[in-house]
């Protein structure tokens, strides 16, 4: 019920402005402010849900502690620590599996009808999709800390620069901005919530254990090391494990780049397609 409640921001705003200066608004501007309303929505949305606070503080945990002592002992990564190795692999699972909420929130808005009262108001169009990317960010930035803190605990040792940790970070949200938009498709498409809850883990699950998350790809078979070691979340893992530990960097950090912003410029338009068809139907 708290969708029919929120203000419109073009209403109040355009209510104390003349008329000149509010058509004086850009798109773009509208654009920002309506999805940052939809944004603090879906954050609210997941701080009074139980079930997604729990989410976003005990997976990461979880599978930090699986990893490193479940399997830390029968792996053998060379010179690096296992802690050391692993914290970029559970870093990004992590990041992608939060982007992936974006798939079920709006899977969640599109069949309870929550657009349709939206879209009676004078907001951007694109804003509700934006606006649960941007919460997504927000989320996977807190998980991120979680990661940080929680690598730490099991014998994590970086030894980064200042200029490494900006390039992680900037990286990690570039991945996450890049998934999420992915996501967004995804919750778009399907035609059930209960396809929403496994397809995006469908497509993610399997990409993180073939790749160098947690194991070195040159213990794998010909054909699955040959696609783990092309793959997007190869690149995007060694990168950061490079920036972080020192492990060799070769063409990783380009190509995360080029995945990403690959991934982001093909989304978005299909998105857009995307809603605009439902929007119609």
């Amino acid at each position: 019920m708290a969708e029919n409640t929120l203000p419109s921001p073009r209403l109040v705003e355009n209510a104390f402005l003349s008329p000149p200066l509010a058509e004086c608004r850009s798109s773009i501007f509208w654009l920002l402010s309506d999805s940052w309303i939809m944004a603090k929505r879906s954050i609210m949305h997941i701080v009074r849900s139980l079930d997604q606070v729990l989410s976003l503080i005990l997976f990461p945990i979880m599978f930090m502690l699986l990893n490193r002592y479940v399997l830390g002992g029968a792996i053998n990564t060379g010179d690096v620590s296992y802690a050391n190795y692993l914290f970029a692999g559970i870093l990004i699972q992590t990041l992608a599996f939060g982007a992936n909420y974006t798939t079920i929130n709006l899977a969640v808005d599109m069949k309870e009808g929550v657009v349709d009262r939206f879209r009676s108001l004078p907001m951007s169009s694109s804003a509700l999709v934006v606006g649960h990317i941007a919460a997504d960010l927000v989320r996977n930035i807190i998980s991120g800390i979680i990661i940080i803190l929680a690598g730490f605990a099991v014998g994590f040792r970086p030894n980064a620069s200042v200029t490494d940790w900006l390039l992680v970070i900037g990286l990690s949200i570039l991945f996450t901005l890049a998934i999420s938009w992915l996501s967004a498709i995804l919750g778009l498409m399907v035609k059930s919530l209960e396809a929403a809850q496994w397809v995006g883990f469908m497509l993610i699950f399997p990409l993180t254990f073939v790749s160098s998350a947690f194991v070195p790809t040159e213990t794998m078979p010909g054909v699955i090391r040959t696609f783990a070691e092309n793959q997007p979340l190869t690149h995007t893992i060694n990168a950061i494990r490079a920036w972080l530990v020192g492990t060799p960097l070769g063409d990783s950090a380009w190509l995360s780049m080029v995945w990403s912003v690959a991934i982001i410029a093909i989304s978005i338009p299909i998105t857009a397609w995307l809603f605009r068809r439902h929007s119609v139907q």
